[in-house]
Order: structure tokens, then sequence, then C-alpha cells
């Protein structure tokens, strides 16, 4: 199996762990076993860790754009180097294969090296004047910046917290999730030993309830960046509104795909079935519910639960292995709640809808069809290898249904139609849109989603901007 690393506190450069803190364990997903224990940030420990981001903020600011630039690409490549120990403590923490892992850590490196170029790439403008007048635009890093990360991307979703406000030239305080601690932590360490100042990136964990409140009740943070549920993000929202801090939330979505009869049936199918399935469906931009024009219906629906069934579950650590457990007992639990939901209102089990084994978070991928809409799994995002297909008739119904629900974060379409494309483009509400394509996701493309499922950017140049403020100067 793997090693894990030891797992501490990253507090201005130091790291701390045991002193009479509190723990908790981390545990194995595909075992439900520990496997470690890990510290939490007691309220001193966090007020210390905001004196040092104040500091931290006023050092890397001033630091050269070309050094910082220089910085990051060394912690890209260091990242790199351990993407191989990085991505065996992450399948032990998180579940997914180690392959899927490993490449999660090396988009990670890619989006940091992203990050650096656009350091400098950050141009204010010059205003059209009269000669003897002067204005100009310019960018200002917002200051520090509160970072809390989601367990389903231990490593992206950290890279995402902390390298556009590292580019910009703003200080971090990120907190992992509890459940998936050492890829994140992992990360920042290598950013640390590439010179990247202790006080400008500092790890802390514990009660995220807890820790959230006593950062965002700090005037010293300037920004808040979360991925995670609409619900988490609604609240952390408010917080940050009794200060005006600036936010980006990255939040839930529940990805229709519209199939048409014009598309390629065999690509359609390859492409979302190993959509679906990937992370055991627990990804935010998962394709979810199919809407299916009736008169290809039945071969998409018998074609998905075909791809479904050979999809080959186990440890993450095995050969083989398409799709690892979920990553805590709630997923499988509440999987099955929704999946009897929507058996009692009249939906279809195709296939799964079941655990697998007695031991850890297996479930099997799974298959409704013609589930009704009251249904809780078509409402709620279930979060899971679960496709949801049903039949639509018109273009119109079918973009109806795509944006029925108050969450628009990707969302998907498959048509050789180059006018229908367009119409898509125009109409789907989304942040994200993949048309015959699965990936809504590349380090130079601005990612996030609009209504329910947030606001502000991560990844492309507008994730650094999104940690800037625009300042415009006038000189008479």
């Amino acid at each position: 199996m793997s090693n894990y690393p030891d797992l501490h506190l990253l507090i201005g450069g130091e790291k701390l762990s045991g002193g009479g803190r509190e723990t908790e364990d981390v545990l194995d997903p595909a075992t439900g076993e520990a496997i470690t224990t890990l510290t939490r940030a007691t309220p001193d420990d966090l007020d210390r860790a905001l004196e040092q981001a104040e500091s931290g903020f006023a050092e890397w600011k001033n630091t050269s754009a070309d050094k910082r630039a220089s910085i990051l690409m060394d912690g890209a490549k260091l990242i790199k180097e351990r993407a191989g120990d990085i991505a065996q403590a992450l399948t032990r923490e998180q579940g997914k294969p180690v392959a899927e892992a490993k490449g999660e850590t090396m988009y990670s490196a890619m989006l940091l090296e992203f990050y650096a170029g656009e350091i400098k790439r950050l141009y204010g403008r010059t205003l059209v004047r009269p000669e003897g007048s002067r204005v100009e635009v310019q960018y200002h890093p917002v200051g520090p910046v509160a970072g809390f990360s989601a367990w389903n991307f231990p490593s992206l979703n950290v890279m995402r917290k902390i390298g556009g406000p590292l580019a910009a030239g703003c200080s971090v305080i990120v907190k992992p999730s509890e459940e998936t601690p050492a890829a994140g932590l992992m990360l920042a360490q290598a950013l640390l030993d590439a010179g990247v100042p202790g006080s400008a990136l500092q790890v802390v964990f514990g009660v995220p309830s807890d820790v959230s409140e006593h950062l965002l009740g700090s005037p010293i943070i300037r920004k808040v960046t979360f991925t995670g549920s609409t619900a988490v993000g609604k609240e952390l929202s408010k917080l940050a509104a009794e200060d005006l801090k600036v936010t980006t939330m990255e939040l839930g979505g529940h990805g229709p795909v519209l199939v048409f009869n014009d598309a390629d049936m065999d690509k359609a199918l390859d492409q979302m079935a190993g959509a679906k399935f990937r992370n055991a469906g627990q990804v935010c931009v998962s394709p979810t519910r199919f809407l299916v024009q009736e008169d290809v219906f039945e071969k998409f629906r018998d074609g998905f639960v075909e791809r479904a069934e050979k999809v080959k579950v186990g440890n993450g650590f095995e050969d083989g292995t398409d799709m690892g457990p979920m990553a805590n007992s709630r997923g499988p639990d509440g999987l099955l709640k929704k999946i009897n939901d929507a058996k009692s209102h009249g939906a279809k089990l195709l296939t799964g809808g079941e655990r697998i084994g007695n031991q850890g978070n297996f479930f099997a991928p799974t298959v409704l069809s013609e589930i009704p809409t009251d249904a809780d799994i078509m409402n709620e995002e279930p979060f899971g290898p679960v496709a949801l297909i049903n039949p639509m008739g018109s273009e119109e119904s079918m973009i109806a249904e795509a944006n029925r629900l108050p969450y628009g974060l990707a969302a998907y379409a498959y048509t050789e139609d180059p006018a229908r494309r367009r119409r898509l483009a125009a109409q789907v509400e989304a942040g994200m849109l993949g048309i015959n394509a699965a990936s809504v996701s590349a380090a130079d493309a601005p990612f996030g989603g609009v209504k329910w499922s947030g606001h502000g950017l991560e990844d492309g140049a507008e994730g650094v901007k999104a940690c800037m403020v625009t300042k415009t100067v006038h000189e008479g």
C-alpha cells in the first residue's frame, strides 16, 4: 500500500502539532479504518496565522514579479517531482484510482505554471486623454486571502485556492478538507520549499465552522475563496458580507446533458459514461441529468447501462480499477436515500443502486431512467456515481429542463447542427458548456458558475484577476 505523511499545521513557516491541541481521525475510504490523526488549530494558532498573513502580504506583494514568477515555477517543478508521493497519499485519503490522483496532481502543477506566467501579464492600461493629462488603470493585490477547499479534489482544489492569490501578490491561509488533508499540505510544502515565505502561505485545520468564523471575523482577511456545497457557500457569503470581503464561490451543480437525435451516439456515450463515473461521480461538473431526444432515447439508455456495467470498482491502488470508493460514508448513505425516493416516485432502476461489499464506501455505478422531476434526485445534486436518463421532446423543452434548477455550473450537449450549437451557447444557463466535449476545465480557461453554483472565477487569467482590485489613477 502507500506511505502516508505526518500531518501538521503550517503557520509562519513552522510545522505545528501536539502541544495539547485537539485531534481528529483521518479515515481510509476503502476500509473505513483510521489512517492517522490530524491536529486542529487553536484560536491562538489562528490569531498567529492572521498576524503572519498580514506581514506576509507586505513582504510578498513587494517581491518583484520576476522573483515571484520564478518561485512559483520552482514550486511547480517540485510538485511534478513529488507527484508520485502526493498521489499515493491522495488515493489513501480520498479513494480515487492512483493514476487519477497523479493526473490531478500534475494538473495542479500545470495550473501553477500558468499562474506564474500570468504574473508578468498583469497589465494595466492608459486611457486616451489630451496632452498634459493622464488616466491609468492599475491592478493591485486585494490583500490576505482565506481559502477553504473541498475533499473531492484534494490537490487541485487547494491549488485553486493558493495559486491565484500567490500570483496576484496576496498572502493565503488555506484550510484543506480535514477528511483529505495530506495532498494539499504536501503541495503547500513544495511551494514553501521553492521559496514562498512561510508567512505568505499557511495551512490550518479544525472544525470548519470554527475556523471560518474566526478567519472571516478578522479585518486582516480581504478575500474569501471557497469550493463546496451551495449551503455552506451561502453561510460563508453571509460572514464575508459583514466586512464586505471579496468572495469567490465555486459551489454545487446538477449538470444537464442534452443529447439530440443528430449526435454522434458512440462519442456521446463513451465520453459521458467516462465523465459520469470519474472520481465516483464526486465532481462538481459531473454530468448528471441526461436529457435525450425521444427517438434516440432507448439507444442511449441501453448503451449507457452497458458501459456502466463494465466499470471496474475497487481499491484505488489495485491495477485496472476504474472507480474507487466514495470518499466518505455520507456518500453511499445519501445515494441510497435518493435512489429509494426516486423509485417510490416511479423511476426505473436499470443497474446498480447498492453498496458493494461490507467494508469501505464502495457503491455500484447506477443508472436510473424516466425519473419524475419531483423526485429529490432530480432537484438535489447526487454527487455520486448515478446517471439520470430521461426522454425529451423538442429542443425548447430540453433547454427549459436544463435551466429549470437554480444551479448553473457545467452543462453539456451533443449535436452536429452548427446553428443549434450557437443557440445552446446563448440559451443554456451555465458558467461552462461542453459541446461534443466532456471536459470543461483547462489551466488557461476560466472556471466558475452562475446562479446557485456560485460567482467569481478560478483558473485562466481571470483566476489571478479575481485576487486583485482595480485602481484608476487620474493625473492632471
